[in-house]
Order: C-alpha cells, then sequence, then structure tokens
C-alpha cells in the first residue's frame, strides 16, 4: 500500500516538475528573443557559451503572469537577480511604516557622559 502512494505522489511531483520546466523555458526562450543577452542591472554581456547564467527576472515577481510583449521580465545575471530577491526578502522583513527606525542605533555610547563628568568631577 505504500508503495502505490509512493509511486502516485512521485508521478505528481513528477508531472509538476516538467509543468514548470515547460512554463520556464517558454518564457525564457520568449525573452531571450525580445531582448539583447545584457544584464538589466550591472550591463553584462553574454554569449551563447555563459547564456546559461543570464535569468529572466519578473518584475511583480509573479511567475505566472507572462504577457507576450515581455513588459514583465527583465534579464539579470544569477548575481543580480539573487541580489534582487534578497532586497525584496528584506524589505519584507521590514516592519511597515518603520524603515527610517530600522536603521537607526539603539545604544548611546555618550548617553550618561555628562553625569559620568559632573560625578568625576565632584569626586576630584
Amino acid at each position: 500500500m505504500k508503495s502505490s502512494a509512493n509511486s502516485r505522489l512521485d508521478r505528481v511531483v513528477l508531472g509538476a516538475r516538467r509543468a514548470a520546466d515547460e512554463r520556464d523555458e517558454s518564457y525564457r526562450e520568449q525573452a531571450l528573443k525580445i531582448y539583447p543577452w545584457v544584464c538589466g542591472r550591472c550591463a553584462r554581456e553574454f554569449t551563447r557559451s555563459n547564456l546559461r547564467e543570464l535569468t529572466v527576472h519578473h518584475r511583480d515577481h509573479n511567475h505566472q503572469n507572462n504577457p507576450p510583449d515581455g513588459s514583465n521580465w527583465e534579464l539579470l545575471c544569477l548575481y543580480c537577480h539573487d541580489n534582487e530577491h534578497q532586497r525584496q526578502l528584506e524589505a519584507a522583513a521590514t516592519p511597515a511604516g518603520n524603515d527610517q527606525a530600522a536603521g537607526r542605533a539603539t545604544h548611546s555610547p555618550f548617553g550618561d557622559l555628562k553625569a559620568l563628568l559632573v560625578e568625576k568631577r565632584g569626586k576630584g
């Protein structure tokens, strides 16, 4: 019984992976035909030998939104693509409306300096 359940699960996973690969290939191929083989961020140029390092980034982060005119895509090298997604993760982790406070220091090393100086003068 376990074997048939595992077999069915394996078929479902394999089907989902194939569908995702087909979808990725279709919009990737379209984007490579529309746009020059240059990273949209760092301007690195690509040739057939290193084209595998050029990715299609969805500007709205919706991988289902693939208009034929390519308006939701930009070509990014692996490094810039990873950086873009990391920036999105960091932005999502920052509390809303607290952008300024996130960069502020919470410790004030000289906060009690005046009190310490007054205390020292009183002893000396």
